[in-house]
């Protein structure tokens, strides 16, 4: 399992604002590469991707988008969409690169929240990955109330192994290292 990277960080707040022409470039390879060759093409590829952001960064229902960025059930089709084709966190990962283009780090914020909404899709995969890269905004969650499978099966399988080894002689059960077992396997399960 990989280690969690050293630079984890928060995405300061940014009001939403349309992308620059440098933001839009520094987007768009990782648009064509989840893109490419699917469907028809959009008219207006940015405007759209504008339009998510704005919602994304705003937190107000899909409903309340203008518009002039198309209807809002077909922004939000083409959101989930995207998020299904790993779009957001990608850009979640390219945010984290140490060399992430300037244009692409001035629009963190935006990506981050595009990518906390794309969770709702994605499930807790994603936020396990948006913590495994270090961008901790992008988590729909603290990482402290996230399950932590592989740790929570190995503490798991220490308490098996004690009550196995102890079958025959329930009564010689180490209780003082069961209970603090038991702590850390509720610690990897995530705080409700």
């Amino acid at each position: 399992m990989p280690r969690p990277p050293s630079h984890r960080r928060y995405t300061p707040k940014r009001p939403w604002a349309p992308m620059t022409d440098a933001e839009w470039a520094a987007i768009l390879p990782h648009l064509r590469t989840v893109v490419m060759g699917q469907g028809r093409p959009l008219a207006d590829a940015r405007h759209r991707i504008d339009g998510m952001f704005r919602i994304a960064a705003s937190g107000q229902p899909w409903h309340t988008l203008p518009p002039e960025y198309g209807k809002p059930d077909t922004v939000s089709r083409h959101f989930r969409r995207l998020a299904r084709m790993g779009f957001w966190m990608r850009l979640v990962g390219a945010c984290a690169d140490r060399a992430a283009p300037a244009p692409l780090r001035a629009i963190e914020f935006f990506v981050v929240r595009a990518a906390r909404r794309a969770m709702r899709v994605l499930g807790m995969d994603a936020a396990v990955m948006a913590e495994r890269v270090g961008i901790l905004s992008a988590m729909p969650v603290l990482p402290v109330h996230l399950c932590r499978p592989h740790w929570f099966a190995q503490a798991e399988g220490a308490i098996a192994q004690i009550l196995r080894a102890h079958r025959d002689a329930p009564l010689s059960l180490p209780f003082k290292d069961l209970r603090e077992w038991l702590r850390i396997l509720r610690h990897y399960a995530g705080r409700p």
